[in-house]
């Protein structure tokens, strides 16, 4: 009898440590443009870094992107994304926010915002309405365009939008992973003929008779290594979601 209690306790002992070392699902929501959105088919190599995010998570994370090429801290709430984003968070989860290159296009008003005024404002809405969820912010500064100068080294084309975006994160005490800081180093890195390997540069093809040349969107290559940069940085940082990187 003694020996079928024992067996009996260790059973209920693996059970329940198992049941406290067992990871508990959350899911990673992505809002921004389209240097971190979904691409079609027709478009490749076009690829968000967004899009190759999943690959670097195990399992119990779920990575929803919800980017959208051409949207800005603006549009995305006007056209009612972020409602849909909000209606389907849970306790636990993560918000990645990431906007500012269409932010910039001030002759487009249903876009445009000022760095320190409205995109503030929507910066820390998206904030706080995410903490209201129960849910974790993380912000991002954009990732550069790739646009060189004569001396070699990369010209700064987001003005005061990252600005903003660290006050946002020091004001409301959010994550911050800073691509435009990160991104600009590795560029420069890289070069400007290297770089173009990352970007969307691309030979003439059937549906791009004259080919591409486009600085601000990525390839696989570019989006994949993106993703490993902002991943590693987070882990820098000891960000809780970090533990569940591959």
């Amino acid at each position: 009898m003694m020996k079928i209690l024992l067996t009996a306790s260790l059973l209920l002992l693996t059970v329940l440590l198992a049941c406290e070392t067992e990871k508990k699902p959350f899911s990673i929501y992505a809002v921004g443009d389209s240097t971190m959105a979904n691409k079609k088919a027709e478009v490749y190599p076009e690829t968000g870094w967004c899009m190759v995010l999943n690959a670097f998570f195990d399992e119990s994370v779920s990575v929803k992107n919800h980017a959208v090429n051409g949207r800005s801290s603006k549009s995305f709430i006007d056209q009612g994304r972020w409602q849909t984003v909000l209606d389907s968070l849970q306790p636990g989860d993560y918000v990645f926010i990431q906007f500012g290159h269409n932010d910039q296009k001030i002759k487009s008003p249903d876009r445009y915002t000022e760095p320190f005024g409205e995109y503030t404002k929507n910066l820390e809405k998206y904030v706080l309405e995410t903490r209201e969820k129960g849910a974790t912010p993380i912000l991002f500064t954009s990732i550069i365009r790739r646009h060189f100068g004569e001396d070699g080294k990369l010209i700064d084309t987001h003005g005061d939008y990252p600005v903003a975006t660290r006050q946002v994160a020091e004001k409301l005490d959010v994550p911050l992973i800073d691509l435009q800081q990160i991104t600009e180093n590795w560029v420069n890195e890289l070069g400007d003929e290297a770089s173009k390997k990352m970007w969307l540069w691309t030979e003439p093809n059937e549906k791009f008779p004259e080919g591409r040349q486009d600085d601000t969107h990525l390839r696989v290559e570019g989006a994949k290594e993106i993703a490993r940069l902002a991943m590693e940085n987070a882990k820098e940082q000891n960000l809780p979601f970090a533990e569940r990187l591959n």
